[in-house]
């Protein structure tokens, strides 16, 4: 398959007609004729002549159902056109058909050798369904087809204000981010000296010099154990633990944790959002330094608590800090022993923070 070693989803706010991947969906009319919303953007942008003589060869279509069609004048090489169901208050089969729409449309593009889709959040237009509920039904059915196949799937969200998560959970993070957050960003405001280089990690302060070295007194030592740690309370080490760190780098000690997890590697790197080729880099370079969002969700897919998240990060020379918005929602979720890494992914794209994964 082409693209074949990809395998996460990432949602992305953009516009669906310029996204650069091998097929994007299209939410059809059962009849495949142009209509309005993200239907009439992409016959614009393809070329409504050329699209719509295409998509007659090619219709009708059930709902539920997926056919696929060049083009044209898109950055992708296919258009999938799949029909979704119009809401009818949940009690007409509308979450069956919709995850039909998903998994017929991904289906259609692995037939068809693409390695990347993106997709709009199919019926949450002009058909009615309830955003968050379709949000949660596309995930799940993009998941769900991910844990069997290699393909980097996109869910294109156009506005992010748009993008609703639910009640409860966005109250939870609401509060958890107001109770921390907020008062350490306060408590930051009077170390003006320090706290410009304190609140970069370690990568970006390599950025801000030409040579790419920091100088000596912003690099702490990286045996420290107490590294850029964030305040608060540590929980307790083993010290089996503690030894079993001393010398490891973090591939090493990556690589121990899926082990001691009982997980195969795959199943490490599906649950963390990763692509096999990346994972490939870690696993054969024992000094492979990750991104801050890749160690994180590694630390996600192996239900880390805590300290031993802080421990793997440290591995990095990363850390997760309170005056950091990124930071506090990841501790929201450890803490809750929360670990579903899209629903995690959710929450980042709604603060407008970076996602896990690639």
């Amino acid at each position: 398959m082409a693209g074949g070693a990809h395998m996460p989803l990432k949602i992305v706010r953009n516009d669906i007609t310029k996204m650069q991947v091998d097929a994007v969906v299209n939410t059809a009319n059962s009849a495949l004729k142009m209509g309005g919303g993200v239907c009439g953007d992409i016959f614009a942008a393809a070329g409504a002549d050329e699209l719509q003589a295409a998509c007659d060869a090619a219709g009708p279509c059930k709902t539920g159902k997926a056919v696929i069609t060049k083009a044209y004048r898109l950055p992708a090489k296919y258009i999938i056109h799949t029909v979704g169901p119009i809401w009818q208050g949940g009690g007409s089969g509308e979450q069956e058909l919709l995850h039909d729409c998903y998994i017929h449309s991904l289906y259609l593009a692995a037939e068809n050798y693409c390695g990347s889709v993106a997709f709009p959040l199919i019926s949450s237009g002009i058909y009615g369904y309830p955003r968050e509920q379709a949000l949660q039904t596309a995930v799940s059915a993009i998941t769900e087809f991910l844990l069997t196949h290699e393909m980097m799937v996109f869910l294109v969200v156009y506005d992010r204000r748009s993008f609703i998560l639910s009640e409860k959970l966005s109250s939870a993070v609401e509060n958890f981010i107001d109770d921390n957050y907020v008062a350490e960003h306060r408590r930051g405001d009077s170390r003006r000296g320090i706290e410009p280089y304190e609140s970069l990690q370690i990568n970006e302060i390599r950025e801000m010099h030409p040579d790419n070295q920091p100088p000596d007194f912003l690099m702490p030592p990286m045996s420290s154990a107490k590294m850029f740690l964030a305040p608060g309370v540590m929980e307790k080490r083993s010290l089996e633990d503690v030894l079993k760190q001393l010398d490891e780098t973090f591939p090493q000690m990556l690589l121990r944790l899926i082990d001691e997890k009982g997980m195969t590697d795959v199943e490490a790197y599906k649950r963390a959002n990763i692509d096999r080729k990346l994972f490939s880099k870690i696993r054969s370079g024992k000094d492979y330094n990750p991104s801050k969002a890749t160690a994180i969700a590694f630390a996600i897919a192996l239900r880390l608590n805590l300290d031993q998240t802080k421990d793997l990060l440290n591995k990095a020379g990363f850390t997760l800090s309170r005056s950091c918005k990124f930071d506090v929602i990841i501790e929201f979720f450890i803490t809750e022993e929360s670990y579903d890494i899209f629903e995690i992914n959710q929450v980042l794209f709604k603060y407008g923070q970076t996602t896990l994964g690639v």
